[in-house]
């Protein structure tokens, strides 16, 4: 999708200045040229960018930065600042009112795309990394595999989740949960950089309890192994002493009723995939599904699926 960029500046020579050599670059720009109606359409239809002149009537660029950052449907959007000014003070202003980044009046054209364009990288490199694990997101694991696919070289894709979680979080609190799900980070992130073979196991982090590992085959059923004993050696230590004794929590459902829980496992599917013109989306799938196959089955379960 082409990237949408809001250019707000009350001098309408370098309004078009910047929206000419940005509409060169593949953007879509929109013009304004006050910091108040700036501020307005950000919030009406938030752009991917903003280029925000400092010294504007109405409001002032710093003024929007402000508001920007205070509302939550603005408060991710990044934002460029122009300034005419060349001291540190007035950059410091900019930057710590919440700009993501600024260019010095009169600037040429190069400095300005490669500004926006590494301010749009960083955003969503940014965007997609968790903010718990520090692990990457959805989109680049996505990026990720489909490299891989590209490559036309064999590789798997492990879907790693865990079982029982909610019910150790109901008992003991999301914040202990944020804690063991940092051990499966960590066990992922250093087992996996201890795998032998090229290129390096790609750890991600999909969301909640949910975690992504791409390898290559020979490392798959191995890595899923030693992940599943670290793991299952760990977990006891997370539960109070009497819960760890018996082997399973007691957790009141919504019913009022009392019921029984296994102490967290871990469910692996692994799909491999070894040539042909099987879409990389499909691979994800299957380990999507054997993951599912895993779940079905008591404690730590790895379940590979060996279709091509």
């Amino acid at each position: 999708m082409t990237e949408r960029i809001l250019v707000a500046d009350d001098d309408r020579d370098i309004a078009r200045f910047v929206e000419l050599n940005l509409t060169l670059e593949g953007f879509d720009v929109e013009l304004v040229h006050d910091g108040a109606e700036a501020l307005q359409r950000a919030t009406d239809d938030p752009p991917d960018l903003i280029v925000l002149d400092v010294m504007m009537p109405v409001l002032d660029g710093v003024e929007v930065v402000r508001r920007l950052r205070a509302q939550a449907a603005t408060a991710a959007i990044p934002v460029v600042m122009l300034t005419a000014k060349s001291l540190s003070a007035d950059k410091v202003v900019g930057l710590t009112a919440g700009a993501d980044d600024y260019i010095v009046k009169p600037f040429d054209t190069l400095e300005l795309v490669a500004r926006v364009r590494t301010t749009l990288r960083r955003t969503a490199d940014n965007r997609s990394v968790s903010p718990l694990t520090g692990l990457p997101g959805n989109h680049r694991i996505d990026i990720e595999i489909a490299s891989r696919a590209q490559a036309q070289q064999p590789y798997a894709v492990c879907h790693v989740d865990l079982d029982e979680f909610k019910s150790f979080n109901d008992a003991y609190g999301f914040l202990r949960g944020d804690d063991l799900l940092m051990v499966l980070s960590n066990c992922l992130q250093q087992l996996g950089g201890e795998a032998a073979g090229n290129p390096p196991v790609f750890v991600g982090h999909v969301g909640g309890d949910d975690f992504v590992l791409v390898c290559t085959p020979e490392q798959a059923e191995p890595l899923c192994a030693a992940i599943v004993q670290a793991f299952d050696a760990a977990v006891p230590t997370f539960y109070d002493a009497e819960d760890a004794m018996r082997g399973y929590l007691e957790v009141t459902d919504r019913r009022g009723e009392m019921r029984r829980h296994s102490l967290v496992s871990v469910s692996i599917g692994v799909a491999i995939y070894t040539g042909g013109d099987r879409d990389h989306r499909a691979v994800v799938a299957a380990a999507s599904e054997m993951k599912g196959v895993a779940k079905t089955k008591p404690g730590s379960v790895v379940a590979v699926d060996r279709r091509a």
